[in-house]
């Protein structure tokens, strides 16, 4: 799959909670039941992509949530 800058993906899950957004990017943290996940996943994209001088946020619209990446060119 190729990614133009400027485009969108976003998919149609339940979205995230508001009451989990404030910790989402923490490590070890995750919403899952004990053995049904490391939360690192987020932590570890966020440092990937902060490692290559980018950024990693996110909106919330009408329940779904969207991340967005940005990498320097």
């Amino acid at each position: 799959m190729s990614i133009e800058p400027g485009q969108h993906i976003t998919d149609s899950g339940k979205g995230i909670a508001s009451h989990i957004v404030n910790r989402m990017m923490d490590p070890f943290f995750t919403s899952k039941p004990v053995g049904h996940g490391t939360g690192l996943g987020l932590s570890i994209s966020k440092g990937i992509i902060e490692s290559h001088g980018g950024k990693i946020s996110y909106r919330i619209e009408h329940g779904h949530t969207q991340f967005l990446i940005e990498l320097p060119t």
